[in-house]
């Protein structure tokens, strides 16, 4: 089974310096479409983001809602971040917790941890859900730590307005303002809501950036922007943003992490530890998830 490391494009060139725009991929996952934006061909990752999914705006009847069995990660920390809707988030370490609009669930895979996500308590409502759900790769230090798993509710995440945009510190620290979340490593997530002809800097603090637009139009570096497009800024410079009409935009970034390979689940520096995991997928020996009896196979 093929393995890509994570920072190159498909054609074995390392990624270069300058602005780059990702449009965001659709990917059926059975229940409802996500768009996937990386890791795309000429862009593996962004800093530490390895991963970023756009899920939704999806809507479901009642009865029917996301349903996601118990699989397994390593090697990575996932965050899960919603505008709308609710997810009912289970693992191996028998955490059971609700994650709603606002919220952030952080998973810390380590050396090894399985969950499932499925509809909350909004199943048997006609429910939405819309969010983003995002991977980052651990330090080289930090890939066989032990499993954990953090939650933290809406109003513990730093909220202010920078001018006419209203930004949300979901990760790391921006204009003095400080997130909660305990990650590994220096990286940046925020979320920019931002009314018409409003404008932001997000200065160049972190060697990485893009920005990626939810819903609306934004410019970003002179680039126009619809909804499901990314812009990874030139490294080492700053993200100029002005909204064209109202638009919610994700930052991210941070300092890169060094090579890293991924195959399904699974992320790592070593492709070798990569295809233990697989084998001990295969073999049962990753742990369960308590009360959950399906699973997601092993992939062809």
């Amino acid at each position: 089974m093929s393995v890509l490391p994570a920072n190159q494009p498909e054609d074995g060139a390392p990624a270069g310096p300058a602005a780059l725009r990702i449009e965001s991929k659709p990917k059926d996952l059975g229940s409802f479409t996500v768009r996937r934006v990386l890791p795309a061909p000429d862009r593996r990752m962004v800093g530490p983001f390895i991963f970023f999914d756009h899920m939704g705006p999806a809507e479901f009847p009642p009865g029917e809602g996301i349903v996601v069995r118990p699989h397994p990660h390593i090697g990575l920390a996932t965050i899960t971040y919603l505008f709308e809707g609710e997810i009912m988030h289970r693992d191996s370490l028998g955490v059971v917790q609700p994650i709603r609009a606002g919220a952030v669930n952080f998973m810390k895979a380590g050396r090894g941890i399985v969950h499932s996500e499925r509809a909350g308590d909004d199943l048997d409502t006609h429910s939405k859900l819309h969010g983003i759900q995002s991977w980052m790769a651990l330090p080289d230090a930090r890939q066989e730590d032990e499993p954990s798993f953090d939650h933290y509710p809406a109003d513990a995440l730093p909220q202010f307005a920078q001018g006419d945009v209203t930004v949300r510190v979901i990760i790391g620290e921006a204009w003095g303002k400080r997130s909660p979340v305990r990650a590994d490593g220096r990286m940046l997530y925020l979320e920019c809501q931002m009314p018409a002809g409003s404008s932001i800097e997000v200065p160049s603090t972190y060697p990485e950036l893009a920005a990626y637009v939810v819903s609306g139009n934004a410019r970003i570096d002179a680039e126009d922007c619809t909804e499901g497009t990314m812009l990874v800024a030139q490294d080492g410079q700053p993200l100029r943003i002005k909204a064209t009409e109202p638009s919610r935009v994700m930052v991210i970034g941070g300092e890169p992490v060094g090579e890293r390979h991924i195959w399904w689940n699974f992320v790592s520096s070593s492709k070798a530890r990569i295809e233990q995991a697989q084998a001990d997928w295969k073999a049962n020996r990753f742990p369960h998830v308590p009360g959950e009896t399906e699973f997601i196979p092993l992939p062809d």
